[in-house]
C-alpha cells in the first residue's frame, strides 16, 4: 500500500503545502541566513509543493556529491545545489511523477539563476526501497539526505542498507523524519490519510536505532527534534496516546565506530572555519564546539571529525593508546527533548561536553 498511497497522496490528493492536515510534513525551525538566501533562488512552483519536516542542509558540503532520497518537487535539491557549488552535484530520487515533473520543469531556470555553465542537478524516477535497481554508483556519495520520506516506505531496513553501500567511507546520511515514542498499532498503518500525513509509517525511535545500527551506522546522532502538533480532531482521536516527534539525525559511515562512547582522553580544537558556524560548530545536539576551546571528546566523536570532511576544520589531541572507560554522561533513556536542541536551551558552547 505504501508506495501507491504515497504517489496518490503527494501527486493527486495534495496540491500544495496548505493541504496538509498536520504539521508533521512541515518545517518550523528558522533556517540560518545562508539557507534563507539560497531559498530565494528556488522557483515558487517548487516551494509550493514542499513537504519536508526538517532542514537537511549539513555543513561543509562544497564540492560534495549529494543524493536526495524522496526529492519531491526539488526544493532541497536546489538548495543543496547552491551549497555544493558547480563542482559538486545533487541527484534526486522520487517515485511520484507529478512531483518529478515540477522539479524537472525548472531545472534550466535554476541553472541560469545560479549562474552555472551546466546544471549540477539530476532527477531519477524510482522507489527508494529499491535503490540497488537504479544504477547508482556504490561508494560514490559524500552525503545522502532525506526529508520526511523514509516513514512513507514499508521496507525501511532496505533504505538504510542501500544508503550505507552508496556512501563513501566517512560519508553520512543526514536526514529528517517522523518518529513515535511507541510503536504505532498495526490497524492504523493502512490508513491512507495517516500514512500520507507521515504518521502511521513513523518508526518507534528504538526500532530506528536498531535498524540504523544493523545497516552499519553504529552510532546514530540526534541533531534536533521537536514534538508534532496534530490539529485535525479526527486524526488526533485515531492516534490518541501516541506522541510523535520530527527529528534530524546524522549517521556516519565509519566502520571503526564503537557501540558506545568510549573515553581515550582525547580533545579537539575547532578552527572556526566552517561557513555559517564560525563561532560554534554543532556536531549534534550534545556537541556544540566553540572555536578555540579545547573540547574533551569521546573516541566516536573524534572519528566523526577526524575521518570525515570535517578534519581540516579541527586540531586533534591524543590518540587511542589508553582507554579510560565509558565517556561520562553517555546515553539517555529517550533521545527527544534530552538535548535542548529543539527549544534552544541547550548547553552553552564551552560547557563540559557530553556524548
Amino acid at each position: 500500500m505504501n508506495i501507491e498511497n504515497s504517489r496518490d497522496y503527494y501527486g493527486k490528493v495534495l496540491q500544495g503545502s496548505d493541504d496538509l492536515k498536520t504539521d508533521a510534513c512541515c518545517t518550523t525551525e528558522a533556517p540560518p541566513q545562508d539557507v534563507l538566501n539560497a531559498l530565494r533562488n528556488v522557483h515558487e512552483d517548487v516551494k509550493a509543493r514542499y513537504y519536508g519536516c526538517g532542514l537537511v542542509t549539513p555543513q561543509a558540503i562544497e564540492g560534495c556529491h549529494v543524493l536526495d532520497l524522496g526529492s519531491g518537487s526539488g526544493q532541497d535539491a536546489y538548495l543543496l545545489a547552491q551549497m555544493v557549488g558547480e563542482s559538486g552535484s545533487v541527484t534526486g530520487v522520487d517515485t511520484t511523477p507529478e512531483q518529478l515533473a515540477v522539479a524537472r520543469e525548472h531545472e534550466e531556470w535554476h541553472r541560469e539563476r545560479f549562474g552555472y555553465a551546466n546544471s549540477n542537478v539530476a532527477f531519477v524516477e524510482g522507489d527508494i526501497e529499491k535503490l540497488d535497481q537504479l544504477g547508482l554508483p556504490e561508494g560514490h556519495f559524500d552525503v545522502i539526505v532525506s526529508n520526511c520520506v523514509i516513514n512513507l516506505v514499508a521496507d525501511k531496513e532496505a533504505v538504510f542498507a542501500a544508503a550505507f553501500k552508496l556512501l563513501k567511507d566517512g560519508g553520512e546520511l543526514y536526514f529528517s523524519d517522523v518518529y513515535s515514542e511507541r510503536r504505532v498499532p498495526e490497524e492504523l498503518r493502512s490508513d491512507p490519510v495517516l500514512h500520507g500525513e507521515c504518521l502511521s509509517g513513523a518508526l518507534y525511535w528504538g526500532d530506528f536505532v536498531d535498524l540504523a545500527k544493523g545497516a552499519g551506522f553504529t552510532d546514530p546522532r540526534l541533531v534536533t527534534s521537536r514534538p508534532l502538533g496534530i490539529n485535525d480532531p479526527v486524526i488526533a482521536q485515531k492516534l490518541a496516546g501516541i506522541e510523535f516527534h520530527s527529528a534530524t539525525y546524522r549517521l556516519f559511515k565509519l566502520p571503526s565506530l564503537e557501540m558506545q562512547c568510549e573515553d581515550y582522553g582525547q580533545a579537539v580544537r575547532y578552527k572556526g572555519t566552517v561557513a555559517g558556524q564560525e563561532r560554534v560548530f554543532s556536531l549534534d545536539g550534545h556537541h556544540h564546539i566553540e572555536a578555540g576551546y579545547m573540547f574533551p571528546i569521546c573516541g566516536n566523536s573524534w572519528k566523526m571529525l577526524a575521518d570525515t570532511r570535517f578534519a581540516e576544520h579541527f586540531e586533534f589531541f591524543g590518540d587511542f593508546s589508553k582507554h579510560y572507560g565509558v565517556f561520562p554522561d553517555c546515553g539517555v533513556a529517550t533521545p527527544f527533548g534530552a538535548t535542548g536542541a529543539a527549544s534552544g536551551d541547550g548547553p552553552e558552547p564551552a560547557a563540559a561536553p557530553c556524548c
